[in-house]
């Protein structure tokens, strides 16, 4: 990989965490969440674009449409209700699993390939759903935004540093095969703890050391969904596969990696505050 590609993921992560929690904090009560819901929805679609071009499941177009379909289906969930729940986004996910599956059991072209399909199409339809528990995040009374804030800035500086470090010194190499080193792993995921722990001296119902928690988790959960992507990429190639489309292919983990840090982000600021 080279440095050029390494800087350009570092960037995009970041833009990931600012656009997500810039618009985190323009939700406001009623249709002021609104605006929040179509920045989350233009990141689902990122997740489904990439994510089905790189991983190619049976049914690609239908597949994708499902996702998209999913991640409406769980962002108005997460919007409607009077009390914020998690119930309708588990809904959609469960909803655009069973269609994604059934509709490639009618399609006699991909039936033989319905067991390859079920890994694939759950990456898909439960990681774009995943970015949906922000929304009902954000609807808590208290530190629901505060912990998008934390969390998600320990995800993006984490990103940021794993991808930096790889462009300067991807050492020790984790696989002949995959180019990244485990000093980005580490790094990313102690600059993700250290960039929460500074923000808990700022960020009202934090202190350092709660922040700190919360960045640990989310920032390692992240660093090491991006490093898997790299690894799943790797076994394609080496299995024969075509390679994926070079766009799809350094945004998918990223856009993984935020996936995996949204619903242990809710769970967290729920653990804190409620």
């Amino acid at each position: 990989m080279s440095r050029t590609i390494s800087l350009a993921v570092a960037g995009f992560s970041v833009l990931l965490a600012l656009g997500l929690i810039f618009g985190g904090q323009t939700a406001g009560p009623g249709a002021a969440r609104v605006p929040f819901a179509i920045v989350v929805f233009g990141v689902q679609l990122l997740y489904v674009l990439a994510w089905t071009m790189a991983i190619r499941p049976p049914a690609m177009l239908v597949i994708g449409a499902i996702g998209l379909l999913a991640a409406a289906a769980a962002d108005i969930g997460a919007l409607l209700p009077t009390v914020a729940s998690l119930a309708p986004v588990g809904y959609a996910a469960a909803g655009g699993f069973v269609v994604a599956i059934l509709t490639q059991l009618v399609r006699p072209a991909d039936r033989t390939r319905v067991t390859e399909s079920l890994g694939a199409t759950a990456q898909i339809v439960v990681g774009v759903v995943a970015f949906a528990t922000l929304i009902v995040l954000s609807r808590l009374q208290l530190g629901g935004t505060q912990t998008i804030v934390v969390a998600l800035a320990g995800t993006g500086s984490a990103l940021m540093i794993a991808r930096l470090t790889d462009a300067v010194l991807p050492w020790p190499r984790l696989a002949p095969q995959v180019p990244r080193g485990a000093a980005g792993v580490v790094l990313g995921a102690m600059g993700g703890t250290l960039t929460s722990a500074i923000l808990g001296v700022y960020v009202v119902g934090f202190t350092p050391v709660t922040a700190a928690v919360v960045g640990l988790v989310a920032a390692s959960a992240a660093v090491l969904t991006d490093l898997a992507t790299s690894y799943a990429e790797a076994s394609r190639q080496m299995a024969g596969d075509p390679p994926t489309m070079w766009v799809a292919r350094y945004m998918q983990g990223p856009l993984g990696g935020f996936a995996l840090a949204a619903p242990l982000s809710y769970a967290l600021g729920v653990l804190l505050f409620n």
